[in-house]
């Protein structure tokens, strides 16, 4: 796995919530933020301090987290 060193959990930060080096910016946010903003340009505008690796590693991060399982689709009809 790589190493995703840009993600940080600190119980006394935003009570333990994965952030975004220390930032008071969850890596919830940057996930809600990339729908919300799927224009780069604009994103980074609204969140100055993000960096394209921290956006990368809050993707790899949240991709970890998702179960690989899969769901068999109701049929048609």
């Amino acid at each position: 796995m790589e190493r995703l060193d840009r993600i940080t959990i600190d119980a006394a930060r935003m009570n333990g919530e994965p952030c975004i080096r220390d930032l008071r910016l969850a890596v919830r946010r940057v996930l809600e933020a990339l729908a919300t903003y799927p224009d780069r340009a604009e994103l980074k505008r609204e969140y100055p301090e993000l960096e394209d690796e921290d956006i990368r590693q809050a993707l790899i991060f949240a991709a970890a987290l998702v179960d690989d399982r899969v769901l068999p689709l109701p049929l048609p009809g």
